[in-house]
């Protein structure tokens, strides 16, 4: 089979014809997305190491092979992994597969499981966001971002989506923010706008700070990943004289400790994808042999960047 292949932490990524992976279900990508994790495996920055040579990618839709562990072949379904999903086959424990709902295209699958499962997460789960409340999502025009922004206002929030660019924060207001902030002055921006009672970051670095800052007494402030390459630290004493509670998301950490409402949440959020309230959005699709376009893009795409990778079964 074709696949993206890593032989140095660091790159570059090639495509090269590789032995078909053995696991419990075998499954034919058609797409597969980009996803900042994937970045950091391959720079050799993420908390757990790949060993070389590896096959990138953690998030994939496509169809089963052949019968087995309660699935059939022919069957569409979203999944993910830590590492093999830029290639013509993904092999994965039944439990990381997803049916896809029938409505619901298969592009639109691999853009979906990872960033709104995160979002989703640390608004639900962690958060426990409740209508009425503002929410303050910072890189809000990525993949994580963007699908806080549409979950948050599922959920009947007000929305305050925090972006680089012009174009950025036009796509969050366009999505429903009711304000869309740059990141200069971000503490006094928060406030003139009222102040959030939620932030979502995915983003780490400076900004972090300046974000808890601007939120409201008695805010929940979530830490879901540090795009900007750097762990903030933040002085203890704001939360303490905010009153502000500061909580971190990771799945493996609820899957050891809570998996039970980790489960539920999913089940909620898997309806709400099926029942068509839940819009991936795409910023691009480029074939697998633009595997490295497609990395490189990731830090400044307006949603998903998905490789289309398609053989067939």
């Amino acid at each position: 089979m074709r696949a993206a292949r890593c032989h140095t932490l660091g790159g570059p990524v090639t495509v090269e014809e590789i032995p078909e992976p053995a696991g419990e279900v075998l499954v034919a990508v058609e797409y597969a997305a980009v996803n900042f994790a994937d970045v950091l495996v391959i720079e050799g920055a993420y908390q757990v190491k790949a060993d070389v040579p590896f096959t990138p990618g953690s998030e994939f839709a496509g169809v089963v092979v052949r019968d087995g562990h309660g699935f059939r072949a022919g069957e569409r379904v979203f999944g993910s992994a830590f590492v093999g999903a830029f290639a013509e086959r993904v092999a994965v424990p039944a439990t990381s597969l997803h049916r896809v709902p029938a409505a619901v295209p298969m592009e639109r699958a691999a853009a979906f499981g990872v960033s709104h499962a995160t979002a989703f997460n640390a608004l639900r789960l962690v958060a426990d966001v409740r209508e009425g409340e503002r929410v303050a999502v910072l890189g809000a025009a990525g993949g994580v971002g963007l699908a806080a922004v549409e979950l948050a206002l599922l959920l009947g929030a007000e929305v305050i989506a925090v972006a680089s660019s012009e174009e950025k924060r036009a796509a969050c207001a366009k999505l429903g923010a009711r304000t869309v902030l740059p990141y200069e002055n971000l503490k006094r921006a928060l406030q003139e706008a009222g102040g959030a009672d939620v932030v979502v970051d995915p983003v780490g670095g400076p900004h972090s700070e300046q974000a808890l800052r601007g939120m409201r007494w008695g805010g929940r402030f979530v830490n879901v990943g540090f795009a900007s390459g750097e762990i903030p630290s933040i002085p203890l004493n704001l939360a303490m004289l905010k009153g502000v509670t500061i909580h971190g998301f990771d799945f493996g950490g609820w899957a050891r400790h809570d998996r039970e409402r980790l489960v539920a949440a999913r089940t909620e959020l898997h309806r709400l994808f099926a029942e068509g309230a839940i819009h991936p959005r795409i910023h691009a699709v480029h074939p697998l042999d633009e595997v490295g376009a497609a990395l490189w893009l990731g830090r400044g795409a307006i949603g998903k960047v998905l490789l289309e990778v398609a053989r067939g079964v």
